[in-house]
């Protein structure tokens, strides 16, 4: 009988996949003391971040059916 293998909970809780096989996650640093922060660089940090190529395969092992 074969195990089916575990998702690491810490990663499904920060990373997704897109429907084209990318790796979303959201962007850090938009909690607290944002005052110092410029406006633009407040707006650029809302939006999703993509990993780069060679990092996606670290979330696919620790992500196995892709949650």
């Amino acid at each position: 009988m074969k195990n089916k293998m575990k998702t690491k909970k810490a990663a499904a809780k920060r990373f997704s996949f897109t429907a084209t096989g990318k790796v979303k996650f959201k962007k850090a640093n938009l909690r607290h003391i944002m005052r110092n922060m410029s406006r633009k660089r407040k707006i650029k940090m809302r939006q999703a971040g993509y990993l780069c190529a060679g990092d996606v395969g670290h979330i696919t092992q620790a992500l196995p059916y892709g949650e």
